[in-house]
C-alpha cells in the first residue's frame, strides 16, 4: 500500500512540475517526461494533422494534367510536393511520442483517425484549385502561425517551415482567382462558382466552438493551443473578406457585415450538421479519397519492403 502511495505522489509531484514548465512559456521535449493525457492528445492532433496535408494533394492532384499552361502545371507540382512534405514533417513529429507511422496509417485506414472536412469536397474546375490555394490554405496558415507556439517542440518546429511553404501556396491560389476575374464573363463566373463553394467549407475547417469539445480544456491548459476556434475563424474572415472584394469576388454570406464595435466582420451561422457529416464519412468524396490512398499505400508496399530489406542488409555488413 505504502509503495502504490509513492507512486501517485511521484506522479502527481511530476504533474505539477510538467504544468509549471507549460506555464512558464518553456517547451517540451520528447524525452521530457508528459502526462500520458498530454501525449495521447498531440498524437491524436499532429497525427490527423499529417493525415489531411497528405489526403489534400488529392484535389488538387486531379487538375495536375488539366493545368491551363506549363508554368501552371509547374507550380501545382511543386505544390502538391510541399504538401507531401509537409505530412512528412508531421508524422515524423508525431513518431517522437512514441507511435509508428504503420500504427497512424492503419488509424487512418480503419477510421479511427480523422482529417480535415475540407478534404472531402470535390475540385470541379481550374478555378477551384485557386480557391483550395487562397481559402483553405490562407485558413490553414491562421491555425497553424497559433502553432508556430504550441508547447511541444518537435510539432512547433515543424509549423516554422511548413507556415513559409503555405504563404506561398496561399499567394499561388489568389493569383489564380485574381486573374480569373480580370478575364472572361465565364472565367469570373467560374471562380465566383468555387467562391461559393469553398467559403463555407474553409469556415469549417477551423472546428465547432471550443465548448463543445471535450478536449480543448486541456489543449488550453498544456499550451497545445494558444487561441479558440472561433478567435482563429475571425482572424480569418477579417483578412479574407477584403481579398476578395479587391478583385470583385462576392463573399456568399448574406449576413455578412463589419462591426466597429468589435473591429472585425460579423457572419452567418455555420452550417455545423453538414460539418459532422462530413467528419463522420458521409461527404461527397470521403469514401474516393480514403479509398485512393489504400490504393496507394497498397501498391507502395514493395518500395517500403525493399527499403526495409536495403537497411537490414546494411546493418549486417557494418555489425559484420
Amino acid at each position: 500500500m505504502d509503495q502504490v502511495q509513492d507512486i501517485i505522489s511521484n506522479d502527481h509531484a511530476l504533474l505539477s512540475k510538467f504544468e509549471e514548465h507549460v506555464q512558464a512559456g518553456e517547451a517540451v521535449e520528447p524525452r521530457d517526461w508528459m502526462p500520458e493525457a498530454y501525449r495521447k492528445h498531440l498524437i491524436r492532433q499532429i497525427s490527423q494533422h499529417a493525415h489531411s496535408e497528405v489526403i489534400g494533394m488529392q484535389p488538387e492532384g486531379n487538375w495536375i494534367t488539366r493545368a491551363p499552361s506549363l508554368r501552371a502545371k509547374q507550380i501545382l507540382l511543386a505544390k502538391i510536393q510541399d504538401e507531401g512534405g509537409h505530412g512528412l514533417y508531421l508524422y515524423s513529429a508525431a513518431e517522437t511520442l512514441g507511435i509508428t507511422r504503420t500504427e497512424m496509417i492503419e488509424q487512418l485506414h480503419t477510421g479511427k483517425a480523422k482529417y480535415s472536412n475540407i478534404f472531402n469536397y470535390p475540385s470541379l474546375t481550374w478555378a477551384d484549385i485557386g480557391a483550395i490555394g487562397w481559402l483553405v490554405d490562407g485558413a490553414a496558415i491562421v491555425n497553424q502561425v497559433s502553432l508556430q507556439r504550441t508547447s511541444y517542440a518537435p510539432y512547433s518546429r515543424a509549423m516554422v517551415r511548413i507556415c513559409k511553404e503555405e504563404s506561398f501556396h496561399q499567394r499561388q491560389g489568389y493569383e489564380i482567382m485574381a486573374k480569373m476575374m480580370k478575364g472572361t464573363a465565364e472565367q469570373r463566373e467560374m471562380a465566383q462558382d468555387a467562391m461559393n463553394r469553398w467559403w463555407w467549407p474553409s469556415l469549417m475547417m477551423f472546428g465547432p466552438h471550443d465548448s463543445d469539445s471535450p478536449h480543448a480544456a486541456d489543449a488550453f491548459r498544456w499550451k497545445i493551443k494558444r487561441h479558440t476556434n472561433d478567435e482563429l475563424r475571425q482572424k480569418f474572415i477579417d483578412k479574407t473578406v477584403p481579398q476578395a472584394e479587391l478583385i470583385g469576388l462576392t463573399v456568399p454570406d448574406p449576413h455578412l457585415k463589419w462591426n466597429d464595435a468589435k473591429g472585425g466582420y460579423d457572419h452567418g451561422e455555420i452550417n455545423w450538421e453538414e460539418f459532422k457529416q462530413v467528419i463522420n464519412g458521409n461527404g461527397p468524396c470521403n469514401k474516393q479519397r480514403l479509398q485512393h490512398h489504400k490504393q496507394v499505400h497498397d501498391n507502395g508496399a514493395w518500395v517500403r519492403e525493399a527499403a526495409e530489406a536495403y537497411k537490414a542488409r546494411t546493418n549486417n555488413q557494418s555489425s559484420n
